[in-house]
């Protein structure tokens, strides 16, 4: 009877989420109504279960590739425990989408309740997701987002584009305050494919086009540290002298560019020739930004384990849940230069946003 339940409900609520789904998402600070589509910090917490079965979740994580993950994995296992009444198969897919994909058919062989996926690609996810909705096992997508099926009931994540608007708006109003005529700029992007690089990609080149800023080149650094380093030593020898901007679409890529930087003997940051922006926000991250070796952070949330677990929760009690969720995202400076930003978000609303200017208690608060 619950698995009839379910099915029944996933069906209804995925054609509910397809009727909506090329609709542009809000930034957090947008004026939509938190009931409607987005739910903002504090985060809801999940009441431990009543005696009884424990839920069967299986989760196929992206990997292990950089701080952001791990503290995504850790919020994720630590929300969805025996104490709280889940019982959670955990699959590490090392960034192999082939692999992501056999870890959900075994969790549909397996008749888990509910899947969890944060899906290394954006497309390719159909049939996998018809096959879990023919098996009556609803789906929760966190994180980055699938562009190819709507077969999936709810979805917790990041407004990626907003991201890349952000970095690029506050690269504008930085430049003019800083008499930066000219603007050359190397990107090191993530894994690509992944709507985290599209979105940053394309929500910066917006900004970049529009003030006829160059941007030298654009390379996959995977989202890994090690990426980071070799596609910005590859760049240090090609644009050597040529560049005044490097953008790392995540903190471990740009851990890595700062390393082949100072090998390079090149000087960034705050005292440096080179403007140095990074996605995530990370712990060590923001610690770069108080030292003044990044400019600026713009933070992706990865605590969506709240989140998750509270919709599984209302799930099994046959309540209704909100087709998409937004984590509420802040911006971070080293300088105390520029308060706010002004943009068009994605949604194609005018949003004023505020620049948190990083101090030790921040980045100590930070994941």
């Amino acid at each position: 009877m619950k698995r009839f339940f379910l099915m029944a409900l996933s069906f209804v609520m995925v054609l509910s989420l397809g009727a909506c789904n090329n609709t542009s998402a809000p930034s957090p600070s947008s004026a939509v109504p938190v009931s409607a589509v987005e739910s903002a910090a504090p985060a809801p917490s999940a009441d431990a279960a009543p005696s009884g079965e424990l839920i069967k979740v299986g989760f196929a994580q992206v990997g292990h590739e950089s701080d952001w993950r791990t503290a995504s994995t850790k919020s994720i296992q630590s929300n969805l425990t025996k104490e709280n009444g889940f019982d959670l198969q955990f699959v590490d897919c090392d960034n192999d989408s082939a692999k992501q994909l056999e870890a959900v058919r075994n969790f549909i062989q397996q008749q888990v309740d509910y899947i969890v996926i944060d899906p290394i690609v954006s497309t390719g996810w159909d049939m996998v997701l018809t096959e879990a909705q023919n098996a009556g096992i609803p789906v929760i997508v966190i994180d980055r987002t699938i562009d190819d099926s709507t077969k999936y009931v709810t979805w917790v994540g990041s407004e990626f584009t907003n991201e890349g608007l952000a970095a690029g708006t506050w690269l504008q109003d930085y430049a003019k305050a800083k008499n930066l005529s000219s603007l050359n700029i190397l990107v090191i992007e993530g894994t690509k494919g992944s709507s985290a690089q599209i979105g940053r990609t394309n929500g910066f080149k917006k900004i970049a086009d529009a003030n006829g800023w160059t941007i030298l080149d654009s390379q996959d650094g995977q989202f890994t540290q090690d990426g980071g380093q070799k596609i910005m030593e590859s760049y240090c020898k090609s644009y050597q002298g040529k560049f005044n901007v490097v953008v790392c679409q995540n903190d471990n890529e740009a851990f890595g560019a700062l390393d082949a930087m100072d090998a390079a003997g090149v000087s960034y940051g705050v005292n440096g020739k080179v403007v140095v922006i990074s996605f995530d926000a990370c712990k060590a991250g923001l610690n770069d930004v108080l030292a003044g070796k990044f400019n600026a952070d713009f933070q992706c949330n990865p605590l969506q384990g709240p989140f998750c677990a509270d919709i599984l929760k209302k799930l099994e009690a046959k309540q209704t849940v909100p087709q998409k969720t937004y984590m509420t995202e802040p911006w971070y400076v080293s300088e105390d230069l520029l308060k706010t930003i002004t943009y068009t978000n994605n949604a194609g609303s005018s949003v004023t946003e505020d620049l948190i200017h990083v101090t030790q208690e921040v980045a100590d608060s930070s994941y």
